[in-house]
């Protein structure tokens, strides 16, 4: 059985560096999600992301084991929000992370896909930052919605809510008829 976040909290404090380890393979997927949310670019969410661990680390005396996710996820956004205003985030920018597998028989098929992809992108670019972070820890990172709400300090509730404005949004930016799913 796996250990709980409490657990590898509280031997990570002690200075078990492989408790540590674990918890950033855990979390480096989330945090990501979360990064991308904010600034964007996969190299400026990495560099968030490495950041926050190490903040995690020098500060993790300060968290309350049974709420190292929202923790960890609150100082995530944080330091993605100040690269963020730092960098006024530029106006083209690549997902990377949203790219999909590509068959080497039909390059008609690969533009259609990049293309639909871009789209895709694009859409989800528009959305506010929070409804970005919702969508892409649910959709992308398979998420629960209590998980997401326990991360990001939100009810379970408002997390469906934004999960469903957010769905809305980039079908309705796509030009996908509303009562499909995505």
């Amino acid at each position: 059985m796996a250990a709980t976040d409490r657990e590898l909290v509280e031997r990570a404090r002690e200075g078990d560096a492989v408790a540590f380890e674990t918890l950033v393979r855990r979390y480096l997927r989330p945090a990501h999600a979360v990064a991308m949310a904010v600034v964007g670019e996969p190299a400026d969410a990495e560099d968030v992301v490495q950041d926050g661990f190490i903040r995690a680390l020098e500060q993790l005396d300060t968290c309350q084991p049974d709420r190292f996710a929202a923790w960890l996820m609150r100082i995530i956004r944080n330091r993605a929000i100040s690269l963020h205003r730092k960098k006024k985030v530029r106006a083209s920018m690549p997902l990377e992370w949203a790219e999909g597998a590509r068959s080497r028989s039909d390059p008609a098929a690969d533009a259609e896909r990049a293309g639909a992809q871009g789209r895709l992108k694009e859409a989800i670019e528009t959305l506010p930052e929070r409804q970005r972070e919702v969508l892409l820890l649910h959709d992308l990172e398979g998420w629960k919605h209590r998980e997401i709400g326990d991360a990001l300090d939100m009810k379970e509730g408002t997390v469906r809510y934004t999960l469903f404005q957010a769905r809305r949004a980039v079908r309705a930016r796509l030009g996908v008829e509303s009562h499909k799913e995505m």
